[in-house]
């Protein structure tokens, strides 16, 4: 049986790593990326002296010509089994009134959270179309919810969501999740606070289980929260 592969982008910190490091011990050979290279190599390090087979490609996610380097390492592998986007960017921070929004900081935010992800997939879909493959997209309850300075963030993510919803009517062969991880103690959540103490939200690797489930059990198309796919929650339940 071939090994199956996972590309994951944003894969040196926060959630990114996390997932990274969750899928190797599942077996998953990876390709990640992530803008800072050195740190990419550090997260990979550990997971190759495990045996992990892992392509690290330093670069800019909103890159053309970085996309194209990812697709040519999944090509070469031979197959690609799941996309998880968890690149992006908070956006102007610290975070301001829609009435106060740097036009410039709202492009990067929609660039780097809604074009690029979506660029990635319309890249990689061929190889997701052959494998049965999933695409999983890292969103926020900021898509959903209206907070005071989260208009440019959330509403990058509420056309994300939006995006992964079409695709989900259209892609019959692939799954395509969006899901929420909650509030975590990330650099990017810390970026939405500064100054403010966030060591009581909980670590990444937390809800790793909740991914590994999702991912393992291939479960339907649609949105979903990590609090409800949690091994000890009752069922995995999408909200409307």
């Amino acid at each position: 049986m071939n090994t199956p592969v996972a590309l994951i982008t944003g894969a040196s910190r926060g959630l990114g790593r996390a997932l990274t490091a969750g899928l190797a011990r599942e077996g998953f050979a990876l390709i990640i990326d992530a803008r800072n290279g050195a740190a990419l190599g550090e997260a990979a390090a550990p997971l190759r002296a495990a045996g992990a087979t892992v392509t690290a490609i330093s670069g800019d996610i909103t890159d053309p010509a970085h996309r194209d380097a990812l697709l040519q390492s999944a090509q070469t592998a031979g197959r690609l089994d799941v996309l998880i986007n968890s690149a992006g960017t908070l956006g102007a921070s610290p975070l301001p009134a829609l009435a106060d929004y740097p036009p410039a900081d709202l492009r990067t935010a929609f660039e780097a959270n809604v074009i690029a992800p979506i660029a990635l997939i319309q890249l990689m879909l061929p190889l997701l179309r052959a494998s049965g493959g999933a695409v999983l997209n890292i969103t926020s309850d900021a898509a959903r919810e209206a907070y005071a300075g989260w208009g440019g963030y959330g509403a990058a993510k509420a056309a994300l969501e939006q995006a992964s919803n079409v695709l989900a009517a259209e892609e019959i062969a692939v799954r395509v999740w969006w899901a929420d991880p909650g509030d975590l103690r990330t650099d990017m959540h810390q970026q939405a606070f500064p100054g403010q103490d966030i060591s009581d939200r909980p670590r990444p690797e937390s809800v790793v289980p909740a991914f590994v489930r999702l991912i393992s059990q291939r479960l339907p198309s649609g949105r979903y929260r990590a609090a409800d796919l949690m091994p000890t929650a009752h069922g995995a339940r999408r909200p409307g």
